[in-house]
Order: C-alpha cells, then sequence, then structure tokens
C-alpha cells in the first residue's frame, strides 16, 4: 500500500509539473536552468565548507595535514 501511495504522490508531482511547465511556456526552460543552478551552487558550498571544517579540525588536533590511522 506505502508503494501505491508513493506512485499516487509521485504522479500527482509530474502532472502539477506539466501543468505549470504549460502555463509558463516560454520561459520554463529559463526557470528550470536557475532552479537547477541555485541548487547546485548550494550544495558546491556546502561541499566547500565541509572540507574547510574537516582542514580546520585537522589543524586544530595536530596532524598537520597527515592522515594516521
Amino acid at each position: 500500500m506505502k508503494t501505491f501511495l508513493y506512485f499516487v504522490l509521485y504522479t500527482f508531482l509530474a502532472i502539477a509539473a506539466i501543468v505549470l511547465g504549460v502555463i509558463i511556456g516560454d520561459y520554463g526552460s529559463w526557470y528550470f536552468a536557475w532552479l537547477v543552478g541555485t541548487g547546485m551552487i548550494v550544495l558546491i558550498a556546502a561541499a566547500g565548507a565541509a572540507l574547510f571544517d574537516s582542514q580546520e579540525e585537522e589543524e586544530t588536533n595536530g596532524n598537520g595535514g597527515v592522515h594516521r590511522h
């Protein structure tokens, strides 16, 4: 039953996306590129912050950038 509910939910979301695309018309590709680009910028910033945090943690622990297991 859970799988069926997911199917119905995703079908509804797909229909809503198609209707929204028809309403937006020619500007749809621009909005899509804006959404994808914004998402990529957020993901890249989060990855950079995680890398910076791990480098800072290594310096604080005194490892000097050398990984010791």
